[in-house]
């Protein structure tokens, strides 16, 4: 135990000699702590550019995933409209298309609002155009397909008829 103690104060002692004995200019200090801060700031924005990659990586594999499932569950929406004799198939296939567009949910899907809204090409896509003196200008009348999006990413656009 003494032992130790008495090493613990030779190195004390010997680093206080080194800090008294070390000189170092007013000018070599600025520059030393300068190239530390810059340092130490691309360091923080590299955390940060990393973080954003990961998430920008992220969102564009599970839009293409999700791209990929959406003919899927266009399907089972057209299978739980088809008139069956057999409820409880036709309960069955509801559920599993409830099931399905929960877990698109948990990814983060939204689906893109159409009838009645204002044509925007950012989120329709026209692909036909009516006359129609009851409805305002460039109103959507009747979506043909689905459109969906996670956050502000477009997976895919809602196929649309527009009036006037």
């Amino acid at each position: 135990m003494e032992n130790e103690e008495r090493d613990l104060n030779e190195n004390i002692e010997n680093n206080e000699e080194v800090v008294k004995t070390a000189t170092v200019s007013k000018e070599e200090y600025d520059d030393l702590d300068d190239r530390y801060k810059r340092l130490l700031a691309e360091f923080e924005n590299y955390k940060k550019r990393s973080q954003k990659e990961k998430e920008s990586i992220y969102g564009m594999i599970t839009g293409d995933v999700v791209a990929t499932m959406l003919p899927i569950m266009d399907n089972l929406e057209k299978a739980t409209e088809t008139k069956t004799d057999d409820t409880q198939y036709q309960d069955g296939v509801k559920l599993v298309a409830r099931q399905f567009g929960e877990a698109l949910k948990g990814l983060g899907l939204e689906q893109i609002e159409a009838i009645g809204q204002k044509f925007n090409p950012e989120y329709h896509e026209a692909v036909s155009h009516v006359e129609d003196s009851t409805k305002g200008e460039q109103e959507i009348v009747q979506e043909y397909r689905k459109g969906y999006r996670i956050g502000n990413k477009v997976v895919r656009h809602s196929m649309v008829i527009v009036a006037n």
